[in-house]
């Protein structure tokens, strides 16, 4: 990290002469307030106007769909997503059936983000086969991608949603709510979100579920989406709900610009993050994952914002493969 630090100082020296690129404001369209993407985007936007002078407002929306949206009609500049729906996006598959966001241009992978489905400790319910005919969080009319990240959970563990009893949502926050309330039985949510640890504390305990990590399992994970992958997550402190090391459904979050963005700024945010690195993984320890030296992937079926391109080659950033 620390070539690339140096060769950063130069292009960030840089940065700060395109005065008119940097000094603009510009927003990070985000889920809701208790969102892991909302919290991660909260903490970009003060790492970045600290280190970068750059203003960054926070822009939630209800869904993936509607932020994905504003980026591509340009009413947002950036946002954080799950690498697949960016992919099913710019194709105009699935959700964007008819509705292709061509506009949309990876800048960089933030962090891997492991999501699973959670219960109340008190149930009894420790893996995601015991889920069979329990009302589970459904529908998901604002955040559709979650169709998709609770079919590739259940299918892990040898289920479908036919399996269990579909308890209709708008989004993850609502599907939180009733599992606090007792109208589910189990809620989705990424690891190490503060709406978790809010449930937490209401139902005084909650648990992530293990699921099946056998090469079966993750063939029909990956036949869910491509680039959803397994890893290993272990306890800490921020990780409420992991009781013990277990294998969990997991994607990579990237950062996300559109077309109408000029390449200085793109430029400028990433040169500003690399100077934070440090600061952003204390705000938000999920966030410690994030480094520029990785942060260049070969994603397939996603293009590259050209202000990312410029500014990791300059940078001697290699693209690696996914």
């Amino acid at each position: 990290m620390q070539l690339v630090r140096t060769l950063i100082c130069g292009a960030f020296a840089l940065t700060l002469s395109m005065g008119a690129a940097v000094a603009q404001t510009v927003s990070i369209a985000t889920l809701p307030q208790g969102s892991v993407w909302n919290t991660m985007g909260n903490v970009i936007a003060g790492a970045v106007r600290e280190h970068g002078d750059i203003r960054m407002v926070v822009q939630p929306y209800g869904g993936n769909l509607a932020m994905m949206q504003a980026v591509h009609q340009g009413l947002a500049e950036f946002s954080i997503n799950d690498i697949n729906d960016v992919i099913v996006a710019v194709a105009g598959e699935a959700d964007y059936r008819d509705n292709a966001q061509s506009e949309l241009r990876v800048v960089a992978k933030l962090n891997a983000l492991p999501v699973g489905l959670y219960v109340r400790e008190d149930l009894g319910i420790d893996r995601i086969a015991d889920l069979k005919g329990k009302r589970v969080s459904s529908g998901w009319n604002a955040f559709p991608i979650a169709n998709a990240h609770v079919s590739a959970i259940l299918t892990a563990g040898g289920l479908t949603y036919d399996d269990v009893v579909g308890v209709p949502v708008p989004g993850l926050i609502r599907g939180s709510d009733d599992l606090v309330s007792g109208r589910t039985d189990a809620a989705f949510f990424a690891v190490g979100g503060p709406k978790v640890a809010e449930v937490d504390a209401a139902v005084d305990g909650v648990r992530f579920l293990e699921i099946d990590s056998d090469p079966a399992a993750l063939e029909r994970i990956q036949a869910v989406r491509p680039a959803f992958y397994l890893s290993e997550v272990t306890p800490a402190p921020y990780r409420v709900g992991i009781e013990a090391p277990m294998m969990m459904v997991t994607w990579d979050n990237v950062l996300v610009a559109g077309a109408h963005v000029p390449d200085e700024t793109v430029y400028a945010l990433l040169a500003a993050m690399a100077e934070a690195e440090d600061a952003l993984g204390e705000a938000y320890p999920p966030l410690r994952a994030f480094s520029v030296e990785a942060a260049y992937v070969d994603y397939p079926g996603a293009t590259y914002h050209p202000g990312a391109v410029r500014f990791f080659e300059e940078n001697a950033v290699a693209k690696r493969a996914f």
